[in-house]
């Protein structure tokens, strides 16, 4: 097999003509930045690859104004420590998936790209609180794979206007364009952060708890129950010793405030079991493990679903889940994020998954099997017809001829 040309753009007018390039000569690109994605998503029907890693680099930076451009291969890595500097933050917490994606043979943790993290609307826990990666965009740049030019939005919300394309380009995986530069708004990073823990064991009971916590005047940025054979695999020495579950309850803000809330959250939840408190150091390390899945990483080499289902559900669709499969699961978002890690077999298991999750009004994503599994295994959860007429539709619009990670997300387009 011919190894694929690489083509290596550093401008926005490369980019475009490689993309009229590969029109000219009928092939296509499969868009990566650093590659810490690669492995999500359907494998690529491309030919080519179109190399956006010298694309980087902060093209404009307000603290004043809490806005930020830059070019799509930044590394968020770069984004956080010049945003640090200024006690800001990228408040949606793109995660870091370079270790999960990697399974048994992951390196050196890489942190990816703002345009890989934008184009997977990447968001952490705090997107219970602050909203998704697609709610922080401003406006952007990028190309069609008719090799087109184009923008939408601004620096600020008032000049975003007409069609929300930046909602749309959020999750498209680089089918439909390929951006060349991002502009976002950043926020003040919290003065003091603290969790307050739970044990408990059961997840209904978890669930419970995390919901009268978001319900409660106390505002959590972060709920989630991590079952004992998670919580042991923890960093975390508080969590990994409890010997049982944990929910956990995230608190930012000025710290006599932040003080106050853990006070009277504890006292609310103390019905559930013990209570104890996380202070700033161990509330930051547990909560990148969440954000980043760690628990399923290293050499865990098990096959990982994503389930986006209601809060309350997550219990019943888990229990469900691994009644018939084995495996583990991480309840996130207040029980409505669930990663599921399951032992490899040949499906992934996706009948018994995208059923159970399907029930209880949800969907499924299978974010980490082999290529093999991932070429004719859904790796996103099929579409209804009206959905899948209207995918195909928008695709055509912004890249007819199939040029920009064709088959990525669906087969054919």
């Amino acid at each position: 097999m011919t190894a694929p040309k690489i083509l290596k753009p550093n401008t926005p007018e490369q980019i475009a003509e490689a993309v009229q390039w590969a029109l000219s000569e009928r092939t296509a690109f499969e868009v990566r930045g650093l590659g810490t994605k690669h492995a999500w998503g359907r494998p690529s029907d491309a030919h080519q690859v179109l190399d956006l890693s010298d694309c980087s680099g902060i093209v404009l930076y307000e603290p004043e104004e809490l806005v930020l451009s830059t070019h799509p291969a930044t590394p968020i890595q770069e984004i956080a420590s010049l945003l640090a500097e200024h006690d800001q933050q990228l408040a949606f917490e793109p995660a870091d998936y370079s270790a999960l994606l990697g399974g048994a043979s992951s390196g050196a943790r890489n942190g990816g790209t703002i345009g890989g993290a934008i184009a997977c609307n990447l968001s952490g826990p705090r997107r219970i609180k602050i909203g998704a990666a697609r709610d922080h965009i401003l406006g952007f740049q990028a190309v069609t794979g008719r090799g087109e030019a184009f923008k939408s939005g601004g620096r600020m919300f008032k000049n975003v206007t007409g069609f929300d394309l930046s909602k749309l380009m959020c999750g498209s995986f680089g089918t439909l364009a390929v951006f060349t530069e991002l502009t976002f708004k950043v926020l003040p990073a919290p003065e003091d952060v603290r969790t307050v823990l739970v044990v408990v064991d059961e997840a209904a009971e978890a669930a419970r708890a995390m919901t009268i916590s978001l319900q409660s005047q106390n505002d959590a940025s972060g709920a989630a129950f991590l079952p004992s054979p998670v919580a042991k695999r923890s960093a975390v020495s508080l969590i990994s010793g409890a010997g049982k579950g944990i929910a956990a309850l995230r608190l930012e803000g000025f710290g006599p405030s932040v003080d106050y809330r853990a006070s009277e959250l504890a006292k609310s939840l103390s019905e559930f079991g013990e209570v104890s408190e996380l202070t700033r150091p161990g509330s930051l390390e547990l909560w990148r493990e969440i954000r980043d899945v760690s628990y399923f990483s290293g050499e865990d080499d098990r096959q990982v679903w994503r389930l986006s289902v209601p809060p309350t559900n997550g219990p019943d669709v888990v229990a469900e889940v691994l009644a018939s499969l084995d495996g583990d699961a991480l309840f996130d978002w207040g029980g409505g994020l669930v990663w599921l890690a399951i032992s490899t077999c040949t499906d992934a298991g996706h009948g018994i998954v995208r059923q159970a999750a399907a029930r209880h009004g949800g969907y499924a994503t299978l974010v980490r099997a082999g290529a093999d599994v991932r070429a004719y295994v859904p790796v996103f959860h099929p579409q209804a017809p009206a959905l899948a007429a209207l995918t195909e539709r928008v695709k055509e619009s912004f890249d007819p001829h199939r040029v920009l990670n064709p088959g990525r997300m669906y087969a054919g387009i």
